[in-house]
């Protein structure tokens, strides 16, 4: 059983539904590509940017037995706090930002991995993803 705060879904989680259960939709897509997403931190800097600075994101690449290599996302920290219980700091970034970024040959993204709308995207899916946007 999937809990949803309020008893509803926000707009991304609604998004990601409509994905997992019909298969790419442009209109959802376009929702997601423009909602913010939780990626986790295993391991925060010591020393925080000072104002005016960019901090550089690295990105939390989980490798499978069979070799697939992930990047974890969550479109809440209910979601994320259910996969990663030990995860105590996340940056929100939007998921169309970091999809503009992504590295044509790197890992696939999860999105909400171990629930029922989980939608995984390869590396070129990521990319994809910005012509929604």
């Amino acid at each position: 059983m999937t809990y949803y705060p309020n008893g509803q879904r926000t707009a991304a989680q609604q998004a990601l539904h409509t994905v997992a259960e019909n298969g790419p939709d442009q209109e959802a897509l376009h929702t997601l590509a423009g909602s913010r997403v939780l990626l986790p931190d295993p391991e925060p800097a010591e020393e925080q940017p000072g104002p005016g600075q960019a901090q550089a994101l690295i990105l939390p690449v989980v490798e499978q037995g069979d070799g697939t290599r992930l990047v974890p996302v969550f479109t809440s920290a209910d979601r994320l706090e259910q996969v990663f219980p030990e995860i105590e700091h996340y940056h929100a970034v939007g998921l169309g930002d970091l999809a503009r970024g992504w590295p044509s040959d790197g890992p696939s993204l999860v999105v909400d991995a171990g629930t029922p709308e989980e939608v995984a995207l390869t590396a070129q899916g990521v990319r994809d993803l910005l012509a929604t946007a």
